[in-house]
């Protein structure tokens, strides 16, 4: 029977109301925007007269997600950066040394020799016992934590005539290349996230390269400038200080130039007592003189080795190191435990503010090395605007003409249906703040063209169930009956494709994959209930002896 329950009929008419809603802020993308900007502003740093002003651009009370506009329709920037994994073989050493020479201090006086890169070589007084010295460091050695390195220890361990040499195993270099990356991409997505940039793409293309691509920023200088700043905090013992800038710091140590005084220099250990690593936050402040400052704060093992360290070394000095620069040697007058602490500085309030950001966001595990870089302008974006919006205009209104002039009434059923699944559309990527980019309004577009597919089936099908004679109640149904299934095999198959796009494809290929998808889905809803609803609830009215279709 040509007939849908009250309940159905609810369910239908909630849905699409729903969609139309989520989607109505994109009619008015620049004020919503501005809205948006304003709230997150007022939220990270306190209202103003003028956020306020912006802030009230749009209702609250109003939704607020917008689709994203990509790289290619907003302009921005892009970048392909090459992480330095060897960086962190040599921080590995670095961190060793300590701990190999505390183990065998008991047994035989040690010395640090120069090495090649990723090489720790220390050199025993006694050579005769270096039987036990080996054994000693194996034991040091850790399993590695991954799974394709079970059985296998983080070092290798070898000597000869008193001389120990210990460098990474092959599997701990491939799990340390790993961590390396993961830790890169996310320190990379935090500092893009903490200026506030919108849906930035930030993956990993390859074994040690990660592809940056962010709408909106002024240009590839300016984002370099952001992600490329490593921001490595570390507390060193201060072995000395002076005006020397050739002075040779010995092995094991490093000479570094003071930050507020030029000509001074600083022999500090290179292995530090903690890093930035272990910070859970760190904040703008000031001073007891009003100066602008950073206070910072460090987790449960950060604060027990820098409270252990102080509580040691009452009335010697110790660096805090930012990039290879001193910014502070204070003089320890007392136990630390909490933790906590300032790092003062001849700071403006603007760049306490950004080392603050650049701390929370933690340290760089090792060096980038940009191989391309681009600066789209947003006027190219623009155009692209323009282009995607004509492309789906005309491809809407040839659509509509064509139902309208094929299937009359029918035709204007299955019009509305087309717009409604549009508003859905965008209602669907607004809530899941979906980015979009041209392949994405190719894929609108194309969702436009495929829209009235199943409206065609059904409507051919109850052009052939009216040649029976069963009257147009009973033709209209068996029409919707029948070509369900054609619908749901044609539909399934490309929804099919959009997953496996989506799966294996990134950037923009994805972009087209979600909005091809979320179309499918969009226009059945539509064929098979938007257009049902309309067509009984006509019918219903009109109570026709005979349709036309």
């Amino acid at each position: 029977m040509l007939q849908i329950d009250l309940w159905k009929r609810i369910a239908i008419v909630l849905t699409c109301v729903v969609g139309l809603w989520l989607a109505l802020p994109n009619a008015f993308y620049t004020p919503v925007e501005q809205h948006n900007d304003a709230v997150r502003a007022i939220e990270q740093g306190g209202a103003t007269p003028e956020l306020e002003a912006q802030r009230d651009l749009w209702p609250g009370w109003m939704p607020s997600g917008l689709v994203n506009l990509g790289l290619d329709l907003r302009g921005g920037a892009h970048l392909l950066a090459e992480v330095r994994v060897q960086d962190v073989y040599k921080s590995r050493m670095e961190a060793t040394w300590p701990e190999v020479r505390d183990a065998l201090r008991s047994l035989t006086p040690v010395r640090r020799q120069e090495a090649p890169d990723g090489q720790l070589q220390v050199r025993l007084q006694d050579a005769d016992k270096m039987a036990d010295a080996m054994e000693i460091v194996r034991g040091l050695a850790r399993p590695v934590q991954t799974l394709a390195g079970t059985g296998s220890n983080d070092i290798n361990v070898a000597g000869d005539a008193g001389l120990i040499t210990i460098t990474l195993s092959d599997a701990e270099k491939q799990a340390t290349d790993e961590r390396t990356m993961q830790q890169s991409l996310e320190i990379i997505r935090r500092r893009i996230d903490e200026v506030g940039t919108r849906e930035p793409t930030i993956q990993r293309q390859g074994t040690d390269r990660i592809l940056i691509q962010v709408p909106g920023i002024g240009s590839a200088a300016e984002l370099k400038a952001i992600i490329g700043t490593t921001a490595q905090l570390t507390f060193n013992p201060v072995v000395s200080r002076g005006t020397d800038a050739n002075a040779n710091p010995g092995i094991g140590n490093s000479l570094l130039p003071s930050l507020d005084n030029e000509g001074e220099y600083y022999t500090v250990e290179t292995a530090p007592v903690v890093t930035g690593e272990e910070l859970v936050d760190a904040q703008p402040s000031f001073d007891q003189n009003g100066s602008p400052a950073v206070s910072f704060r460090f987790d449960t093992t950060g604060a027990r080795k820098f409270g252990k360290y102080t509580a040691e070394n009452i009335g010697s000095p110790f660096a805090i190191v930012l990039d290879d620069e001193v910014i502070s040697a204070p003089v320890i007058q007392s136990h630390i435990p909490g933790g906590s602490g300032i790092i003062t500085g001849n700071f403006t309030v603007e760049e306490s503010t950004n080392l603050a950001v650049l701390l929370r966001a933690g340290a760089l595990p090792a060096g980038l090395d940009f191989l391309e870089e681009r600066t789209i302008g947003p006027e190219l974006g623009q155009d692209s605007i323009d282009a995607g919006k004509v492309a789906t205009v005309v491809a809407f209104v040839a659509v509509l003409a064509f139902m309208f002039m094929s299937y009359g009434l029918f035709g204007i059923f299955a019009n509305i249906a087309l717009i409604i699944n549009v508003g859905l559309l965008f209602g669907l990527l607004s809530l899941i703040g979906a980015t979009l980019t041209l392949p994405g309004i190719a894929g609108i577009v194309l969702t436009v063209g495929m829209a009235v597919d199943a409206n065609v089936l059904i409507f051919e099908r109850i052009r052939e169930e009216l040649k029976t004679a069963k009257g147009p109640s009973r033709a209209i149904a068996l029409g919707y009956e029948k070509a369900l299934s054609a619908i749901v095999d044609a539909n399934i198959t490309t929804l099919i494709t959009a997953v496996i796009l989506f799966a294996m494809g990134s950037g923009p290929v994805r972009g087209f994959a979600i909005t091809l998808g979320f179309g499918i889905i969009t226009s059945v809803f539509t064929a098979i209930f938007v257009t049902r609803l309309l067509v009984v609830i006509w019918f219903e009215r009109a109570r026709p002896k005979t349709i036309e279709v």
